[in-house]
């Protein structure tokens, strides 16, 4: 195996396509999406994601601005040394995700505000591959969890398979804080909250 940049550089480039691929996941986007928000064709991400295509620094620029990362931490350049995150906080969706994590790909950790009285109208529930896990900090959160309602208050913990539709909102007159973990390969934890409401009757604690 060569050593020295040219080295370093191969390594990079050889593992940029798994990266993309989970940063892709954690932000709960399909191809569709990513090409649409890139204006890149789908063919072309899926290629790079693959391994099959290296990246110009066009379109490499193009998803940085996307994912709202640095071009660093897109491609998982070589640590400078400091170990520090330097948050950048992104809006998506309406509410404010801080990444406490510097990698694009595998698990990653956010820190999210939810306004208050957010969304106005019933979230809509999604699905896509992975877990996630959530903390509350301050606030209260309502979770919607397949056929269950939940709501979550500081000290409480919830994960799940994000196979099962899910969404989140804020009923309160204040700002929700949380501590997300989300990952396409995570370990799951135990649902500690009571439901508020259950559609189809109680709820189990697993």
């Amino acid at each position: 195996m060569g050593t020295g940049p040219d080295a370093n550089i191969d390594a990079v480039i050889d593992g940029l396509g798994a990266r993309l691929r989970g940063l892709r996941r954690t932000r709960a986007m399909t191809l569709a999406d990513l090409a649409e928000a890139t204006g890149t064709s789908q063919a072309t991400l899926s290629r790079l994601e693959s391994g099959e295509r290296r990246p110009s620094l066009e379109l490499l620029l193009r998803l940085a601005g996307t994912y709202r990362v640095t071009l660093d931490e897109l491609v998982d350049a070589p640590a400078t040394g400091d170990p520090r995150i330097h948050a950048r906080p992104s809006v998506r969706y309406g509410m404010t995700w801080v990444p406490l994590t510097r990698r694009p790909g595998g698990l990653q950790a956010f820190k999210l505000i939810i306004p208050a009285r957010f969304p106005a109208d019933p979230p809509e529930q999604r699905s896509h591959p992975g877990y996630e896990w959530m903390y509350v900090l301050d606030g209260r959160v309502r979770l919607l969890l397949g056929e269950h309602d939940l709501t979550l208050t500081p000290g409480e913990v919830a994960d799940f398979d994000t196979h099962t539709p899910h969404a989140f909102s804020n009923p309160t007159d204040t700002p929700t804080e949380l501590l997300v973990l989300s990952s396409a390969q995570g370990q799951r934890a135990h649902i500690r909250a009571q439901p508020t409401q259950t559609r189809s009757g109680p709820t189990s604690t697993r």
